[in-house]
C-alpha cells in the first residue's frame, strides 16, 4: 500500500487552518497550504496563528492568472476546505497538484462537492468526507478552537472488514498524523446527517446572531433549529437516505460538547459581511421540497431572512430559489 507522505490543504480558513496545523504538529513539513501569491506574502510575514500560537506551514502557490508554468509536485492527499462558492476556483488552483495517484477528500458543507471534484479529476481519486464537531472561529488573522472535530470519510459504502485500499491509505496517514477520524459504513447517510445539522444551526445562528451556547441553553432557539432539520428529514425519508428523527438526538449530544462561545461558519460570515452558504442549506431544502412535494416553510423563512441580511451589506439583487 502506497504511504501518504505529502498533503495539500486547499483553503486557509478556520477548518483548513485547524486541519493543516494539526497535521503539521504531528508530522512537521508534511502538510502545505495552497494559497495565491498575495496570501502567501501575508502568511510569510505573520504565519498562521492558531489558539495564540504562530505556525509557519509550507506554502504551495496556486496557478497564476497568466497560466505561467510552475515547478510543482503532485500531492499524495489533497484536503479541500473552502466554501462551496469557492470550489470552482479551487479546482483550477489545485489542478497542477493532482497526480495519477493523488487522493482527494472534501470537507465542504452540502452533498455536492464530491461530484464536482470527481467530474474534474476522476471519481477514482475522490473519497466522500465531512468534518463534525469542530468549533473553530476566525477573528481577524487568528483562528481559535477548543474542539478539533472528527473527519468522517470513506467510499459511499464501507462494510466492516471490506474497506477499500484508498480508505486504508488515508486512515493509516491520519493515524500517523494524530487526526481524529471515523469511517462510517454508509457515507451517503453521514453526509445527509451533516447537511441536517447545517440546515438547522447555521441559518438559525446567523439570524439570531447566536453562538452555540444559545442553542445549548434556550428551548426557543432549539425549536427553530429543530423545525428546520425536521423538514429535511421528511425529504430525506422520501429520497431513501436513511436519515431519521433519532439523528436529532445524536446532534444534540454533539452540540452539548461544543464551546458555548463558538460560532457557526454562517454566523461568522454574516458578522464579517461575507457571502454565506444559505443557498446550500435552506435553499437546497426549499428546492428539494418543491421536487418532492414537501412543505418547507421554516427553511423558506430562514432563507429569506439570511438573504435579506446579505443584501443589507452586499447591495446585491436577490436571487429566487429553484
Amino acid at each position: 500500500m502506497k504511504t501518504i507522505q505529502s498533503v495539500l490543504v486547499v483553503g486557509a480558513g478556520a477548518v483548513g487552518a485547524v486541519v493543516a496545523s494539526s497535521i503539521h504538529r504531528a508530522l512537521p513539513g508534511t502538510a502545505s497550504l495552497l494559497v495565491d501569491a498575495e496570501r502567501a506574502a501575508r502568511l510569510r510575514a505573520t504565519g498562521l496563528v492558531v489558539n495564540g500560537r504562530r505556525i509557519d506551514l509550507p506554502l504551495s502557490l496556486a496557478a497564476p492568472a497568466s497560466g505561467a508554468a510552475q515547478d510543482v509536485r503532485a500531492a499524495d492527499l489533497i484536503i479541500v476546505a473552502v466554501k462551496q462558492h469557492q470550489l470552482a476556483q479551487a479546482i483550477v488552483d489545485m489542478g497542477p497538484y493532482v497526480g495519477s495517484e493523488s487522493l482527494i477528500i472534501s470537507l465542504l458543507n452540502g452533498i455536492a462537492s464530491e461530484e464536482e471534484l470527481a467530474a474534474a479529476f476522476g471519481g477514482d481519486k475522490v473519497l466522500y468526507a465531512m468534518i463534525l464537531g469542530i468549533d473553530a472561529v476566525r477573528e481577524g488573522g487568528e483562528i481559535r478552537h477548543s474542539a478539533q472535530g472528527v473527519i468522517n470519510f470513506g467510499e459511499a459504502k464501507n462494510p466492516p472488514g471490506h474497506r477499500g485500499e484508498k480508505v486504508d491509505r488515508v486512515a493509516a496517514f491520519f493515524d500517523r498524523a494524530c487526526v481524529a477520524y471515523a469511517i462510517p459504513e454508509d457515507m451517503t447517510r453521514t453526509l445527509w446527517y451533516k447537511l441536517m445539522i447545517n440546515v438547522g444551526i447555521n441559518p438559525a445562528s446567523a439570524v439570531m446572531r447566536a453562538p452555540y451556547g444559545v442553542f445549548q441553553r434556550l428551548p426557543e432557539a432549539r425549536r427553530v433549529m429543530d423545525s428546520a432539520m425536521r423538514e429535511l428529514i421528511t425529504i430525506a425519508k422520501i429520497k431513501g437516505t436513511g436519515l431519521v428523527e433519532a439523528d436529532l438526538d445524536s446532534w444534540y449530544r454533539t452540540l452539548a460538547g461544543l464551546a458555548p462561545l463558538g460560532k457557526t461558519s454562517m454566523l461568522q460570515d454574516v458578522e464579517a459581511g461575507r457571502k454565506t452558504e444559505i443557498e446550500l442549506f435552506s435553499g437546497a431544502v426549499v428546492r428539494m421540497g418543491e421536487e418532492t412535494g414537501v412543505q418547507t416553510p421554516v427553511n423558506r423563512l430562514l432563507f429569506d431572512m439570511v438573504r435579506a441580511i446579505e443584501l443589507s451589506y452586499r447591495g446585491a439583487e436577490s436571487k429566487a430559489v429553484g
